[in-house]
């Protein structure tokens, strides 16, 4: 039987980014779950996703993308029925590290919150607030391989990301226990290839390169298909 996929989407986008994915594994046979990641912060957003995989029986393949790598991190630590974590582009935290933290590994000096516009949301607390990716700096820095209006599209619907979510530290990572595979997208330009691969090296992932933007998901949706085809059927 195979397992259920589990697709979780990262800051500045939404689930809609995995649908050529989708499709493709449905295709196949797979049931596909794409659910809300709130953004809040990792122990917020890992509690969710982890509540949800929990109506799921039988086995599941967890796959994040950027930010939700941090959240399928935490999410599957300690579930049995997890048999692999797939990262596409994502972040595979460490204990106590941060996205923060995991995106300077690669040594970059480029500063993402730079590229933000921050704008309020209720309760957030002194110094929070959602980050949105400047509508003008979109296209080139998250998307520069798709067509000009699909990413003026993704720009006016981008799901901000609360600043909290890039501090706070991560908890025990689940890739310590659980079969890891990890695709470094090789022209990303939210994070720092060189921190993807470092990443991927000290999870002891299955590793591969794809030469794409940071959202490898939609610029390559066969690819990246038939990498998660590669995690359900492994073992």
């Amino acid at each position: 039987m195979n397992p259920t996929i589990v697709l979780v989407h990262g800051s500045f986008a939404d689930a809609s980014g995995w649908n050529g994915v989708i499709n493709r594994l449905q295709a196949d046979g797979y049931t596909v779950y794409a659910p809300p990641n709130l953004l809040r912060g990792i122990p917020t957003d890992a509690a969710y996703i982890r509540d949800f995989l929990g109506t799921i029986e039988g086995d599941i393949v967890l796959a994040g993308h950027s930010y939700g790598g941090a959240v399928i991190t935490n999410a599957a630590t300690g579930l049995a029925n997890v048999k692999a974590l797939v990262y596409i582009a994502a972040f595979a935290l460490d204990d106590g590290e941060s996205v923060a933290d995991a995106g300077a590994l690669g040594g970059s000096t480029a500063n993402l919150l730079e590229a933000i516009d921050i704008r309020p949301f209720p309760d957030a607390g002194e110094g929070n607030g959602d980050g949105y990716l400047k509508t003008e700096l979109f296209h080139e820095i998250f998307c520069q391989d798709l067509p000009d209006e699909l990413a003026a599209a993704m720009a006016a619907g981008q799901r901000p990301g609360a600043l909290a979510s890039f501090v706070i530290s991560s908890g025990p990572p689940a890739w310590k226990d659980i079969p890891s595979y990890y695709m470094v997208a090789s022209q990303d330009r939210v994070i720092d290839p060189a921190a993807e691969r470092i990443m991927a090296e000290r999870a002891g992932a299955t590793m591969v390169e794809i030469d794409s933007s940071h959202v490898a998901m939609i610029s390559h949706p066969a690819v990246v298909a038939d990498f998660i085809r590669r995690a359900a059927t492994a073992g």
